[in-house]
């Protein structure tokens, strides 16, 4: 083992089970409240960290005013400071982190979780830092035993463990076929909710870059191909636009990291078929709303690519401001699936409530505590990789603990 790495079994030892890095913002206050709650149950010993001391004791006082006996401490760390970033990581067993756009400041504190064998979850969508953390720290996080999970929200847990526990339910119908025969998996999700402006600013930054990613892409799939021990076909469905008579709704090829995040799980897992393939849809009631939906995006990847308009578009919503309780309340999502395998089909379905945000804290929240609490139930396998193949079945179930349904139809 290289000497800046810490071995993995110090973990224990370390004061913290879990840090929350960016609890100040938005969906880290959202996440540091759901800790709070789970806080005495788990046995937690935890912390909020950030770069201003007087914001920090701001967002524990509103946590104590939901969760009186919660007891996190307090953690000073600049996200521009690496060495406050080492010093945070070895503190803890798992670190949390909601501070983006992750392009622009997650990649030290990866980093530091790698060499410092921490586990790291966070809610990234952004493709180009995923595949740009697997290129980089993939084999130094495995020979560390370190788990670094990128996109622990909504919406690619619902999409990763949905498929996975479509995977399981059409096994069982197929039997001893399992694992030997072409698989076909397809999502079609229908969400009702509020962007925050963390996640605009996100999205504007990642459109921005479309064109610079897909030229580095060429490079990292080169090297993620020639690392691959498992060589067993595994695709995503071509993009399209067409009528599903089962749900009564039009469906459109959804142009997110989730179809990437499902596949990476396949080709871990041997038991997604001899050759794997998934399709990832939005539904609508009719084409003029998908047509309204894909004129918006188009527009916004237009205006994002010259610096003038990006700048006016950023300026629209602050980074820390997200919608209130109640309109949180109204909020809700619901992903079928339907695999296909040998002749046979399974239909099952992910639901939950507002899924931008109070959900999102509650997966991202969960993750971590997955990570500390269910080591021995965990699969183990360890890198940059998914939160399929870091926590598998045992994730699903704390999340349908927590409210979240993952159903048979």
């Amino acid at each position: 083992m290289p000497a800046n790495l810490t071995p993995p079994q110090t973990r224990n030892e370390r004061p913290y089970d879990i840090i929350v890095f960016g609890a100040t913002g938005f969906t880290g206050q959202l996440t540091a409240e759901y800790l709070a709650a789970q806080e005495a149950k788990e046995g937690l010993r935890w912390a909020l960290a950030g770069r201003s001391l007087a914001r920090l004791e701001k967002v524990r006082q509103i946590i104590l005013q939901k969760s009186p006996k919660a007891s996190p401490e307090l953690v000073i760390c600049d996200a521009n400071d690496s060495a406050s970033l080492e010093a945070m990581v070895r503190q803890t067993q798992v670190m949390i982190t909601t501070v983006g756009p992750y392009l622009n400041y997650g990649e030290p504190l990866v980093k530091a979780c790698v060499e410092a064998g921490t586990h790291y979850v966070d809610l990234s969508g952004e493709p180009e830092f995923v595949d740009k953390m697997i290129y980089l720290y993939d084999e130094i996080a495995r020979e560390n035993q370190t788990k670094i999970v990128n996109c622990c929200g909504f919406d690619s847990i619902p999409h990763d463990l949905g498929a996975l526990f479509t995977i399981n339910a059409l096994n069982q119908l197929i039997g001893n076929r399992a694992g030997t025969i072409p698989v076909t998996v397809e999502g079609y999700v229908t969400a009702k909710g509020v962007f925050s402006g963390g996640t605009w600013h996100s999205a504007i930054h990642q459109f921005a870059r479309v064109r610079s990613y897909y030229q580095r892409r060429k490079t990292w799939i080169a090297a993620f191909r020639s690392r691959a021990q498992d060589h067993r076909t595994v695709k995503m469905l071509a993009p399209r636009i067409a009528w599903i008579k089962a749900f009564n709704r039009y469906a459109c090829t959804f142009p997110t990291i989730d179809p990437q995040v499902v596949c990476r799980s396949a080709r871990v897992y041997p038991k997604y078929g001899s050759e794997f393939r998934y399709g990832h849809h939005v539904l609508a009631k009719s084409p003029f709303r998908l047509a309204a939906g894909i004129a918006v995006v188009s527009g916004l990847f237009t205006l994002a690519q010259w610096r003038p308009t990006r700048e006016l578009l950023l300026k629209q919503r602050n980074p820390g401001q997200g919608p209130d309780e109640a309109t949180r309340a109204r909020s809700w999502f619901q992903v079928k699936f339907i695999g296909r395998a040998g002749g046979m089909h399974v239909w099952t379905q992910v639901s939950g409530g507002d899924p931008g945000y109070g959900e999102t804290a509650k997966m991202l929240a969960e993750s971590a505590l997955c990570l500390v609490r269910d080591q021995a139930q965990l699969p183990h396998n360890f890198g940059v990789i998914t939160p399929a193949t870091a926590m598998g079945e045992r994730l699903i179930e704390r999340l349908q603990s927590a409210g979240i349904a993952f159903s048979i139809l």
